[in-house]
C-alpha cells in the first residue's frame, strides 16, 4: 500500500509564464481525477483489504482474510431443496455465525444473537424484566434468597426462605437456580405464577413481572466495619463503589469487608475504578497478546479506602474483573485474601457489534496480576481458606464472613 500524505502544496516559479502555471494546474488536476478514480475502483473492488490495511493506523483491528463458503451454500441448497417443512433464514444465518465462533474452542470466544445480545446487555446494566427476586439452592431445593425493594416480589408478599416448587404448574424440585430464574424471567407487563412452600404451608402467587433494577453494588455497617458487596462490574458499579466509600469514610469505619464471592465479572473499567478506592497510581493488570504486552491498567490515584485495614471475600464463583480486584488487592497487600480459591478466568474479552443486533464476544487477550500471573484455571489462592458448605447455608451461617469480621477486628 502507497504512504499516506498530507496534501501539499506546489509553487510555481515567478519566471514563469501564465500558460505553464495553467497547464501545470490543468496536470495536476487530471492527475487527482485519476487518483480519485482508481482509488473509488480499488475501494469499490478490495474494499476489505483497503480497510485492513488502513484500520491499524487507527488502533483498529481487521482482516482482509476471506472463509471459502461455498459448502455453506451448498449444504443450505441441499437443506432447502429436501427439508419437510419451513426453514427460518434468519436462524439459520444466526447457527452458521454461531457454529463458526464456537468452532474456535474457546469457551469465553461466543456469538449472540439479537435477544441474547439484549439479554447480556439489559444484564450488564442492572436492568432485567421479572420480578425482583434473588434465587438460590438452599437444602437441594430452589428458594428464595431475598427480594428487592419495591419489586413485584416484594409487593406480592414473596419472602426470603420461600421455597419454589413450581413456576407456571410445572415442577421445580430439584432444579438449579439458573433453570429457575430463566422461567422465572421474562417481558415486563406479563405474568408468572410462583407456587411456594412456606414452612408447613403451600402458597400460590401469581406476579405481574415489570422492569427491575439490582444495583451491584450493595452496603452495610456492622460493629464498626464497612462490608461491601459487589454482585458483578456492570456500567454502575465504580459510581456505586466510590459512593459508597465516601459513606464508609464519612462514618468513620475502622475496617471494610469486600465480598466478591459469586460475582463472574463484567467490564475491565469497572474493576480498576474498584481497585482505584485502594491503590495509589499502582499497576492493577497488564493484558499480553502472545507474548507482547498491550496494555497496562493503572489506579487513578484517589485511593479514599487507602490504608483502611482491608479483607476481600472470594469462592469459586469469583471470576475475570473480581479476580482482577482481588490479585491486584493482594499483591500489593491492599488486602488479605479469605475465602475459596477463585474461578480462574485470566482472559480479556472484546465486545463487537454485528448487524441485526448480533454482536460477537471474543477474546482478545490474557491478563496479568501486577506480580506477572496469568491465573487462567489456576484461579487466586486466598490467604486464609474457609469453606462455604451448603450444610453452613441451609443452616444460615456464613463462617466465610464470620472469619472475615473477627480478622479486621
Amino acid at each position: 500500500m502507497p504512504d499516506l500524505q498530507t496534501p501539499h502544496h506546489v509553487a510555481v516559479p515567478q519566471n514563469q509564464s501564465a500558460s505553464a502555471s495553467r497547464g501545470a494546474t490543468r496536470a495536476w488536476y487530471i492527475a487527482i481525477v485519476c487518483a480519485v478514480a482508481i482509488s473509488s475502483f480499488v475501494a469499490g473492488t478490495r474494499s476489505d483489504q483497503l480497510w485492513a490495511a488502513i484500520a491499524p493506523v487507527f488502533g483498529i483491528k481487521a482482516s482482509s482474510d476471506t472463509l471459502d463458503l461455498l459448502s455453506v451454500q451448498r449444504t443450505f441448497q441441499k437443506l432447502k431443496a429436501n427439508y419437510d417443512g419451513t426453514l427460518d433464514t434468519n436462524a439459520l444465518i444466526d447457527g452458521a455465525n454461531r457454529g463458526m465462533v464456537a468452532a474456535a474452542g474457546d469457551r469465553y470466544t461466543v456469538f449472540m444473537d439479537k435477544s441474547e445480545a439484549d439479554a447480556f446487555n439489559k444484564e450488564l446494566s442492572g436492568e432485567v424484566s421479572g420480578i425482583g427476586a434473588e434465587i438460590g439452592v438452599r437444602s437441594g431445593q430452589p428458594t428464595i434468597l431475598r427480594t428487592l425493594a419495591n419489586s413485584p416480589a416484594e409487593k406480592a408478599g414473596v419472602q426470603a426462605g420461600d421455597v419454589i416448587l413450581g413456576v407456571n404448574d410445572l415442577s421445580m424440585r430439584g432444579a438449579s437456580a439458573a433453570d429457575v430464574a430463566e422461567k422465572v424471567r421474562g417481558e415486563a407487563d406479563t405474568t408468572v405464577k410462583l407456587t411456594l412452600k412456606r414452612g408447613n404451608d403451600t402458597k400460590e402467587f401469581t406476579i405481574t413481572r415489570a422492569k427491575v433494577s439490582d444495583p451491584s453494588v450493595r452496603t452495610s455497617v456492622k460493629d464498626g466495619v464497612g462490608i461491601m458487596k459487589i454482585s458483578r462490574f456492570d456500567d454502575q458499579t465504580g459510581t456505586l463503589a466510590s459512593e459508597a466509600a465516601r459513606s464508609f469514610k464519612d462514618q468513620n469505619v475502622k475496617a471494610i469487608i469486600l465480598d466478591l464471592r459469586d460475582d463472574g465479572g463484567g467490564y475491565l473499567d469497572a474493576a480498576r475504578q474498584v481497585a482505584s478506592l485502594w491503590l495509589d497510581k499502582k499497576v492493577i493488570v497488564t493484558e499480553r497478546t502472545g507474548d507482547t504486552v498491550t496494555g497496562t491498567l493503572k489506579a487513578d490515584g484517589s485511593p479514599l479506602l487507602g490504608g483502611i485495614k482491608t479483607v476481600v471475600l472470594v469462592n469459586g464463583g469469583s471470576a475475570s474483573a473480581s479476580e482482577i480486584v482481588a490479585g491486584a488487592l493482594q499483591d500489593h497487600k491492599a488486602a488479605t485474601l479469605i475465602g475459596e480459591k477463585t474461578f480462574g478466568k485470566g482472559t480479556v474479552q472484546k465486545v463487537i457489534e454485528l448487524p441485526g443486533g448480533r454482536i460477537l464476544k471474543v477474546t482478545v487477550a490474557r491478563w496479568y496480576t501486577p506480580n506477572g500471573k496469568n491465573i487462567t484455571k489456576e484461579g487466586i489462592t486466598p490467604d486464609m481458606s474457609v469453606v462455604l458448605t451448603s450444610t453452613d447455608m441451609d443452616a444460615g451461617r456464613d463462617p466465610q464472613m464470620d472469619a472475615a469480621l473477627a480478622a479486621v477486628k
